[in-house]
């Protein structure tokens, strides 16, 4: 845990929270600056700040929350769909530095847009390219 940490600070309940779930490993709350109603913020209860810090159990531990708070979540709010993300490293958007989960309820003409929309401009990558990424993911 972190002292500085605010997920740390309301996984130990010292900040307030409008909790949703809890198990040994996972707390899952209501974002306070929602971009729909009913946008949870999964998370670890250990603190780590990227999603490849977790061990394999923790990492199934909280993808299995994620799993099970879809449908409830959706139910709630009456969504149609949601979108699911994190952002991994402040490059990505991460603002606080505790891994965490986006659940966000979306609904039809919300006006949002796919997770496709996230990257910015769209790059044009030759098969060559393509095919020395695929490599190169593939050696590590």
């Amino acid at each position: 845990m972190s002292d500085s940490c605010v997920f740390c600070r309301i996984v130990d309940g010292d900040l307030p929270s409008r909790t949703v779930y809890e198990d040994d490993d996972v707390l899952a709350f209501l974002d306070a600056n929602p971009l729909a109603p009913g946008h949870t913020l999964v998370v670890p209860k250990a603190h780590h700040r990227r999603l490849r810090e977790l061990s394999e159990e923790e990492s199934a531990a909280l993808f299995a929350a994620v799993h099970e708070l879809m449908e409830p979540i959706e139910a709630a709010v009456d969504a149609d769909g949601s979108n699911v993300g994190i952002n991994d490293g402040p490059a990505a958007g991460q603002e606080v530095p505790h891994l965490h989960v986006h659940v966000v309820p979306r609904f039809r003409d919300d006006g949002g847009r796919p997770i496709h929309a996230v990257a910015g401009e769209v790059p044009d990558l030759a098969d060559d390219e393509l095919d020395e990424i695929a490599a190169a993911i593939g050696e590590t």
